[in-house]
C-alpha cells in the first residue's frame, strides 16, 4: 500500500490527538520512551519476531526492557528503549474510517506502553488493549 499526503496528514493528525489526550504521567514517560512513526514494519524484523511477512501485519512493537525488570543501579543503554508504530497496517485496518483509525491509535499505543509498564499480552488483553 502506498500512503497518499492526505491519509499520512489524517494519521498524523489523529496520533497526535491521540497522545494529546493521554494523561500527565504517561506524557512523563513518553519523554524517557520515544515514540516511533514508520510506514511499515520490515519483512525482516517481522522474520525476527517470527512472523509471516506475508501473512502478518504489525501496528505497534515495543523495544528494550520494561520498566518492572530494570535496576534501580543499573544503567540502560541510550536509545535502548522505543515504541514503533506502524502506519500502513492501522490505515488499512480503518478502511477509510476515521474513528475506527484514532481508536486503533490510541490501542496500539496504550497496548506498547504497556509493555513498557511490565503488562504482557494477558494483561493487555484483560484491560482491551490486546
Amino acid at each position: 500500500m502506498v500512503v497518499h499526503a492526505d491519509e499520512r496528514r489524517v494519521f498524523d493528525e489523529l496520533f497526535e490527538r491521540v497522545l494529546e489526550g493521554l494523561p500527565p504521567h504517561i506524557h512523563a514517560l513518553l519523554e524517557q520512551v520515544p515514540v516511533i512513526v514508520e510506514d511499515r514494519a520490515s519483512a525482516k524484523l517481522l522474520r525476527d519476531l517470527g512472523m509471516d511477512p506475508a501473512e502478518d501485519e504489525l501496528f505497534g512493537l515495543h523495544t528494550g526492557v520494561p520498566l518492572t525488570e530494570k535496576s534501580v543501579q543499573g544503567e540502560s543503554t541510550p536509545g535502548e528503549d522505543y515504541i514503533m508504530i506502524f502506519r500502513e497496517p492501522l490505515l488499512d485496518l480503518a478502511d477509510g474510517d476515521a474513528a475506527v483509525l484514532e481508536n486503533e491509535i490510541r490501542v496500539t499505543l496504550l497496548h506498547e506502553i504497556g509493555h513498557q509498564f511490565g503488562l504482557d499480552e494477558d494483561d493487555l488483553a484483560d484491560l482491551g488493549y490486546a
